[in-house]
């Protein structure tokens, strides 16, 4: 592991983009503690004290945990990157549906470039809606020297602001950096959160309690990597071609399902419109909604679960698309042993992706919920997060892991993960 760790310095290319990430994650970590102006911070805290032990108290740590603390800061970086979440699953959902859209992904890079701008755009849309009703509901924690309207024209392009510069920065960490830059970005909030979480079980917690909370974290971590290093190999035969007196093809080779195709992003879309019913109940009169719609009720454990679920065929679908897969084998020459080029092929790879993606899908609701029931059983309040959080801080940590590895596979280095070196040779 040490020896792995001093050959990522040992390369310069990787060397400059694990360095950049980490310059980027401290730009990140520094404009979380920057507030909104005009904003008095103590009565803002205060609020959110004796808002936290009402119905709403789950909705407020939930955002907060993804927010990396920016909530209890009332920062600019408050909405992190969830409009850009939000916007994305909008533009997901229409591509499905739109064949417009089906036509711009078929376009290559120069289609996933146009998608990618409107949804900069809808981000842009979406981050001031959220950031005005945001700036409304602080509007009575205000310096007293500001009046209303000004306030809220400040805070709500602040926030706005914030967003945008976050999803630049995440563009830049997937460029020059390591890993996807949103989910890195989500990943380096939630991880932040860890040290206040260990101190408050350290204190709030019996030694058993300490033991169960250590197992059930385990089972997560190491279930988790199982899960994403888990695939489905479908053996491809290419044929042979014999172009003058040079002999091309007669190969063979395999295509890789994941079990987890859509990786975090099921868990990262899910979480994201779950906020909105525990928002929505924090703002109704009843009681009635508030134990309805609140984090760790009932209604809420089986939204959660259906949209993890749908999240992962959805994903899964948009990662791998069947027929292009076909097409793509086909045009190559290659074929799937026992079966026709075309539908047949088409039809197969369906149905394992079908099969494989549920036993996924099943997984990532599983881990998600198990917190939820472990805590209402136990009453250990402190892990009521723990199933999401770790479902996406260990999924981007392996992905990080995973291109870092490639990169000292590619200059004969040995790497992180010795299986994943060995697969990589074949």
């Amino acid at each position: 592991m040490f020896k792995a760790f001093r050959n990522v310095f040992k390369i310069p290319e990787l060397r400059d983009r694990v360095i950049f990430t980490l310059l980027a994650l401290i730009g990140f970590r520094i404009g979380i503690y920057i507030p909104i102006p005009g904003i008095n911070v103590q009565a803002w805290q205060a609020a959110l004290g004796g808002a936290a032990e009402g119905a709403i108290g789950g909705f407020i740590g939930f955002f907060d945990v993804f927010a990396g603390g920016a909530l209890s800061n009332l920062s600019i970086f408050v909405l992190s990157v969830t409009p850009y979440i939000t916007a994305s699953i909008i533009f997901q959902l229409l591509a499905s549906i739109m064949p417009r859209l089906k036509e711009m992904l078929k376009e290559g890079e120069s289609g996933r470039k146009k998608i990618a701008h409107y949804t900069r755009i809808l981000t842009l849309v979406l981050a001031f809606g959220q950031g005005l009703l945001m700036s409304m509901a602080a509007n009575n924690y205000r310096n007293p020297n500001l009046s209303a309207p000004l306030f809220v024209l400040l805070a709500t392009v602040s926030i706005a602001a914030g967003t945008m510069f976050l999803l630049w920065l995440g563009e830049l960490i997937t460029e020059k950096g390591i890993g996807n830059g949103v989910s890195v970005l989500i990943f380096a909030g939630i991880v932040s959160r860890y040290p206040t979480y260990a101190v408050e079980a350290l204190v709030g917690l019996t030694p058993l309690e300490w033991i169960l909370l250590a197992v059930v974290a385990l089972f997560i971590v190491v279930a988790v990597v199982a899960v994403q290093i888990s695939e489905r190999r479908i053996n491809i035969q290419y044929a042979k071609r014999v172009v003058g007196t040079k002999v091309y093809g007669g190969s063979s080779t395999y295509l890789p399902i994941k079990v987890n195709g859509g990786g975090v992003m099921p868990i990262i879309f899910a979480s994201a419109i779950m906020t909105l019913p525990s928002m929505i109940a924090g703002v109704t009169p009843t009681s009635v909604d508030d134990r309805l719609f609140a984090i760790g009720s009932p209604l809420y454990l089986i939204l959660y679960g259906l949209l993890v679920f749908f999240f992962t065929y959805f994903y899964s679908s948009v990662v791998m698309d069947p027929n292009e897969v076909a097409d793509n084998i086909r045009n190559y020459g290659g074929f799937i042993p026992g079966l026709r080029p075309g539908k047949p092929t088409v039809d197969y790879i369906t149905k394992v992706m079908t099969r494989v993606t549920f036993i996924g899908a099943i997984f990532l609701v599983v881990i998600a919920l198990v917190p939820y029931f472990i805590r209402g059983a136990s009453g250990m309040q402190q892990i009521w997060i723990g199933g999401t959080s770790t479902l996406i801080a260990v999924g981007v940590a392996l992905d990080i892991v995973q291109q870092m590895e490639q990169h000292m596979i590619v200059r004969q280095y040995e790497g992180f993960l010795k299986k994943g070196r060995l697969r990589g040779r074949r």
